[in-house]
């Protein structure tokens, strides 16, 4: 055999790859781009099908809801106008001049005066909580604010809506855990949880994360572990809160800045104070005040911004009235001078600036509110009028309702009660 021939023999065969005609390369590069373009289509259809928009149904107002005329004074009597189902709130929802009731997965605008809806927002999701937020929002008629139950059950999506129109305004998705309420301050809204918070200002971004941090992103922030939370509350630009800690013997109260000037995850912690004792409800907290109910005896103790104990004032209420609040916060109205705070029997008013109490009305329904230029605080009869400096009753309106905790709101001259889980909106009869 000539040796040019044994040369090629002992060379290793080329690929085959590299041998494809042109032809069959173009075929190959066709094929590939219409696998990959399927794919595309496929994951976007995914996406499109789990994506909030096709979950949910949303019914703006043709046109702004009208409020109602404003109340003249206290009538002689009451009148229910309409009534409807509301098991997603505790309280009536006034946002604007929209009363929101929240049913099922249902939140709806109505006109306060007739009942009728006027708008309405859906999702396929059960509704945690709502309520209204941001009173400055949109020249002042605030927002409506949705949270609904996500993924895992964690209460992670929440929805802001026009309380007017009902037309969405943002959505965020925050790590509010399971049975997350929402706690309403003057600037920025708190979800609750029994070992983790956040704080949103309006744009619904986050401004302080409290707690067992889902996924911190830096670790190590949180001045404390393992701790879990009795009841909280927001006043001013400060987040109080009750602590429970592994241990601690008492229980500790904790101030936060709700906007701290290190960003969400670092917390300003204004003062973190160990209680006299257990069983804490931290009743209300102003600018420069804090209030907490403590048990065995029962009694209020007061604190300044700084922590400092100020001083003790007894409480002539049962045991059972100072267990964890519902909800995880106190039943308080407030009319500018005064803090209204329904303890479970009674309703008792505090000074809105120093937190002190002024006076007691026992066999109380629910906290006061303020309708027509007078004070009105719900009792098993009906509603008392009272002098809201002194506390003495001026009369009783009679009104039949089922036993149980009631909720008072207004609007105009429309009274809402919140009676379980339905709203009744009650007019002037006389």
């Amino acid at each position: 055999m000539p040796s040019d021939t044994r040369e090629r023999s002992a060379r290793p065969p080329r690929e085959r790859s590299a041998q494809l005609p042109p032809e069959r390369r173009r075929r190959g590069d066709v094929v590939a781009a219409a696998v990959l373009a399927v794919l595309a289509l496929g994951a976007a259809l995914i996406l499109w099908r789990t994506s909030p928009e096709v979950a949910t149904d949303s019914v703006p107002a043709a046109a702004p809801i009208a409020p109602p005329p404003p109340a003249a004074g206290v009538p002689a009597g009451f009148t229910e106008v309409w009534r409807a189902p509301s098991n997603a709130t505790t309280a009536p929802v006034v946002a604007g001049p929209a009363v929101v009731t929240a049913d099922g997965s249902r939140v709806s605008g109505r006109d306060a005066s007739t009942g009728a809806e006027v708008w309405s927002y859906t999702r396929d999701l059960p509704l945690c909580d709502t309520a209204a937020a941001f009173p400055q929002a949109d020249g002042g008629l605030g927002r409506v604010m949705a949270l609904y139950e996500g993924p895992a059950g964690y209460c992670s999506e929440l929805t802001a809506l026009r309380p007017d129109t009902g037309a969405r305004a943002a959505a965020g998705n925050p790590d509010a855990p399971a049975g997350a309420r929402l706690l309403v301050g003057s600037s920025s809204l708190v979800t609750t949880g029994r070992d983790y918070l956040e704080v949103l200002r309006s744009d619904l971004v986050k401004t302080l994360e409290y707690g067992a941090v889902p996924t911190p992103a830096e670790p190590g922030r949180q001045p404390r572990s393992g701790c879990v939370y009795g009841s909280m509350a927001v006043g001013s630009d400060r987040l109080g809160v009750i602590e429970r800690c592994p241990g601690e013997p008492t229980d500790r109260l904790t101030l936060l800045a709700t906007d701290g000037k290190d960003g969400a995850n670092q917390p300003e912690v204004q003062f973190s104070s160990a209680l006299p004792g257990s069983g804490a409800v931290l009743v209300a907290v102003s600018a420069d005040r804090a209030a907490v109910a403590l048990p065995g005896p029962p009694r209020l103790l007061l604190f300044d911004r700084g922590g400092q104990q100020l001083g003790t004032v007894p409480l002539d209420v049962p045991a059972a009235d100072l267990a964890d609040p519902p909800g995880g916060f106190s039943a308080v109205t407030t009319d500018g001078d005064r803090v209204y705070w329904w303890t479970g029997s009674q309703t008792i008013a505090l000074d809105a600036t120093n937190l002190a109490p002024l006076w007691t009305l026992p066999s109380a329904l629910g906290p006061a509110v303020t309708y027509g230029g007078g004070l009105l605080v719900p009792v098993p009869a009906g509603l008392v009028v009272l002098d809201a400096a002194t506390a003495t009753p001026l009369r009783t309106i009679p009104l039949e309702r089922p036993p149980g905790p009631v909720r008072l709101a207004t609007v105009g001259d429309v009274l809402l009660e919140q009676r379980g889980s339905e709203v009744v909106a009650l007019r002037p009869s006389g």
